[in-house]
């Protein structure tokens, strides 16, 4: 790896003044703000931005980006966020980014990885002022392989971790729109009360009452670093459904100038982030920025009211009185009347909100290894400490995939793939460690099936989840990251022995892994 200078890789300049707002037009070339940046990549189109039209663009001196050109921000806090962006179609682009054309010699996508894995922001020398001198861009210098195939490779294997971990967050955000329109489908929106149950106000459902945190300064060291859990209100904002982790602790003289609530408490936040909520799933305290719901008995399910929640957070904070920061008082939260169906189909659906979240823990946790190991990848890749000999290298799209430029994943036409039963099933359903020999056996069987159809590891993936849903519909077991690599190695392995090989398909200019021919 050689430290190279960004002005070596790439032309480095900066965007332009924004029009007037009644200069955008209903059609023309997409102009990308700073604050465009977080939702492009979060799957938004350049087409859905403000549009310029051609006299605009020409009256104002508007200058063309063109496809591929990479995009982060250089001043304002948008320049601490370290959001990179690949233009996918030519722009317009506002004078707050940092436009990358990239020169011959530099790969796009290893680029736009490199500048997530040591980001610009690095740069800026005063936080409360956040500014990147142009200059300064074109000697920041990243790291980079002598051979420009390995920006490929590693932007390929890069690449495709990225997509695995939008693909799970993506299936979070399924689980929880599933959960909202369970509850809809039960309930009726609580808002209108579409449904007609007796209205009553919150406190009737149980008990609400504010943490305590009698001692000021609250952040009073003395306070702090003993064996007693501390909420904050950002743990509760952050937690989905139950809260699993703490970061703060008090001392046993934080513990006596506080209280603790037990697990089970629905904790919502009635200062700065409003109304924003969690169960607690440990004993802890929390402070007075922070109310605690306790369910009466026989009157309410907790999972219920915090279902609530998901549809009056943002009519709370809306009518939040604002001082220094957004807040609600308590007798709001108390009196704030809320629809009271009968509590067994509280509880009913309750138990489908359980039977979801261990769905999601699992996604979670899936989540979690793909970010470590995306993590771990990226460092090694940038280090120069990877074997990169061993990951093929697309001169193309390989079969049913996508080249590695934008971050959201295209969906996968799954072709029929018929995998026997089989008695590894049970074994490996009940212990993961013996999921390999199910999965070597399914890949032969696969193999066997190919004839003239190109191999795909992204279809086997889905096939083989399909057929354990079909074969056991009641356990949710999913294939993951390690079970990928488990796949790979028998890959590997099929070329090697020559039961798989490589083969260039002229007409879609494509490698693809054919079935060797006896």
């Amino acid at each position: 790896m050689k430290p190279t200078p960004l002005s070596q890789l790439a032309v480095v300049s900066a965007g332009q003044g924004a029009p007037k707002d009644n200069e955008f037009s209903e059609s023309g070339i997409p102009f990308v703000r700073a604050g465009s940046l977080e939702a492009l990549l979060s799957g938004k189109k350049e087409s859905e931005l403000e549009l310029v039209s051609p006299e605009t663009a020409k009256l104002r001196r508007l200058k063309t980006y063109p496809k591929g050109t990479i995009l982060f921000a250089k001043s304002g806090m948008s320049a601490t966020k370290d959001r990179v962006y690949v233009l996918q179609n030519p722009a317009h682009v506002v004078s707050h980014l940092a436009t990358l054309i990239p020169k011959d010699g530099a790969h796009v996508d290893y680029l736009r990885l490199a500048l997530k894995r040591f980001p610009p922001s690095s740069l800026i020398k005063d936080p409360a002022y956040p500014a990147i001198g142009l200059g300064e861009i074109e000697n920041f210098e990243i790291p980079i392989p002598e051979e420009f195939d390995n920006q490929i490779r590693i932007a390929h294997l890069l690449g495709r971790v990225e997509r695995l971990i939008v693909q799970r967050n993506q299936h979070l955000q399924q689980l929880d729109d599933l959960l909202k329109s369970v509850f809809l489908e039960m309930f009726g929106d609580p808002v209108r009360n579409e449904k007609g149950w007796t209205p009553a106000p919150l406190e009737q459902l149980g008990s609400i009452n504010r943490g305590v945190s009698k001692h000021r300064p609250r952040n009073d060291p003395k306070l702090l670093g003993g064996p007693h859990p501390l909420i904050q209100t950002g743990e509760v904002s952050n937690a989905g459904t139950y809260i699993t982790t703490y970061t703060q602790t008090y001392s046993d003289l934080g513990f006596a100038q506080s209280k603790l609530w037990p697990a089970g408490t629905l904790c919502i936040t009635i200062a700065a982030n409003i109304a924003q909520t969690g169960i607690l799933t440990f004993d802890a305290c929390f402070p007075d920025s922070v109310v605690g719901f306790l369910a009466h008995e026989g009157e309410s399910n907790t999972l219920y009211v915090l279902g609530l929640f998901w549809f009056f957070q943002a009519i709370l904070e809306k009518n939040a009185p604002a001082a220094a920061q957004k807040n609600i008082n308590l007798e709001i939260l108390r009196a704030l009347s809320v629809p009271k169906p009968p509590i067994e189909l509280q509880r009913e659906f309750a138990a489908i909100v359980e039977k979801v979240e261990g769905i999601k823990s699992r996604h979670q946790q899936s989540l979690t290894d793909l970010e470590a190991l995306y993590g771990a990848l990226s460092q090694q890749a940038f280090k120069g400490e990877l074997d990169l000999s061993r990951v093929a290298l697309p001169a193309a799209p390989l079969e049913g995939e996508e080249p590695v430029v934008a971050v959201v994943p295209t969906p996968i036409n799954t072709p029929v793939i018929a995998l026997p039963e089989t008695d590894l099933l049970l074994p490996a359903l009940e212990n993961r460690a013996h999921l390999l020999p199910l999965l070597r056996f399914w890949l032969a069987a696969y193999r066997g099936q190919l004839d003239s159809t190109p191999f795909s590891v992204q279809h086997f993936m889905a096939a083989a989840q399909n057929r354990l849903a079909e074969l056991h519909p009641d356990n949710d077991f999913e294939l993951g990251a390690s079970d990928y690599e488990h796949i790979k190695a028998w890959v590997f392995e099929a070329l090697a022995s020559g039961r798989l090989a490589q083969a260039f398909d002229d007409a879609g200019n494509r490698i693809e892994l054919k079935a060797a021919q006896a």
